[in-house]
């Protein structure tokens, strides 16, 4: 990873010490990059979703969830809504971060009002059914999606792909579903850490394959989510969350140098340094427990970091949200910043609240 100074070093260089050096004519990448841009770039996580009309009717029409994920038109199709409406920064793909363990055969259901429903994988012989052959063909129509949103996109706005890391996929995958104290992840992972282990390095080595693909096919930067990582002591963060997230953006990074990886380790707390200094990550995105003052002093030194308005204050709306959205994007100037929030869009959010907040983010910082 490069520090932020050492970017800042380089552009100088690069026109004479002025602003930075030259746009890439995306916001979003400029902004990780360390180049100057005119106002912080903005997306936000689960952009296109159920809060959207125009989502629920494309839904509906595609039949599940899953369906939806893998139907490459209608995928596009709700990727773009949002940009349509509110004129973001960047899109990222609409996929699910369960398609891979599906795509290594694992079978997977989305129960309405309950979420998904895997066949629990909880020891080493069940981790040996997986089959990591077929990821390609299972994906394919994901790659699909990736070059058509890529061929949709407005000028300036940036396509991000995204993967699940392998400690949060697993959860999933061990638990059988979602769950709060993840009781059957942590036994396997304790108990059995070389069997655990195994799991982990298949999920590693499927998420780079599966990200360098989306890459290929015209993603401009790539996300980690780890939205569990906070659930884990130190030593299981060290090994479960830091080492395979560095091992992931070394991958893309051999393959794909000048394409930045942005980790997103919810609930990750002092430990954002850490996984900042150890993962090789161009940008850090932040919870909303992260205090845009101690970001400022701790993380923006050494990486670009992403975030935070808490997805709450979007619901309320109002003068509430902007006075905490210009807290943020005034507190965070000093560094590199693309804002965002500190988790997604909740579906009972007014689409009305949303448009506030994008014209005001698509202002200067004050303005």
């Amino acid at each position: 990873m490069r520090r932020m100074d050492d970017l800042s070093t380089e552009a100088k260089a690069s026109d004479g010490g002025g602003t930075g050096a030259a746009s890439t004519g995306y916001r979003l990448l400029d902004a990780i990059a360390g180049k100057a841009v005119d106002r912080p770039p903005f997306w936000f996580m689960r952009q296109a979703g159920r809060y959207l009309p125009e989502y629920r009717q494309v839904r509906a029409e595609a039949g599940s969830f899953l369906d939806l994920c893998f139907d490459p038109a209608r995928a596009c199709e709700v990727t773009l809504q949002p940009l349509r409406r509110y004129g973001m920064d960047a899109a990222i793909l609409f996929s699910d971060i369960l398609v891979v363990p599906h795509a290594l055969g694992q079978p997977l259901a989305y129960v309405e009002g309950e979420g998904p429903k895997l066949e629990p994988v909880r020891d080493g012989a069940a981790v040996a059914r997986l089959d990591a052959s077929r990821l390609h063909d299972v994906l394919g129509p994901v790659y699909e999606t990736v070059d058509r949103v890529r061929a949709g996109l407005p000028a300036g706005a940036a396509l991000i792909g995204f993967a699940g890391s392998p400690w949060t996929v697993a959860t999933y995958m061990v638990e059988g579903g979602g769950s709060r104290d993840f009781p059957h992840a942590k036994r396997f992972a304790y108990g059995d850490p070389e069997g655990f282990g195994r799991l982990i390095e298949l999920l590693v080595s499927s998420t780079v394959d599966y990200l360098d693909r989306q890459i290929a096919a015209g993603a401009q930067a790539v996300q980690i989510f780890d939205t569990w990582a906070g659930a884990l002591p130190e030593s299981g963060f060290d090994r479960w969350v830091i080492a395979p997230a560095k091992a992931i953006v070394e991958g893309i990074r051999r393959r794909h140098p000048g394409v930045p990886v942005i980790g997103f380790p919810r609930g990750a707390g002092v430990l954002y340094r850490r996984y900042a200094d150890e993962t090789g990550v161009d940008a850090l995105g932040l919870d909303t427990a992260v205090p845009p003052g101690w970001a400022a002093e701790a993380l923006q030194p050494v990486v670009p970091v992403q975030g935070n308005l808490d997805p709450v204050m979007l619901l309320a709306g109002g003068d509430a949200m902007i006075t905490e959205a210009e807290r943020i994007r005034t507190g965070l100037a000093g560094g590199g910043h693309v804002f965002n929030l500190g988790h997604g869009i909740l579906q009972q959010t007014p689409p009305d609240h949303v448009a506030a907040l994008a014209e005001r983010l698509r202002g200067p910082i004050g303005g």
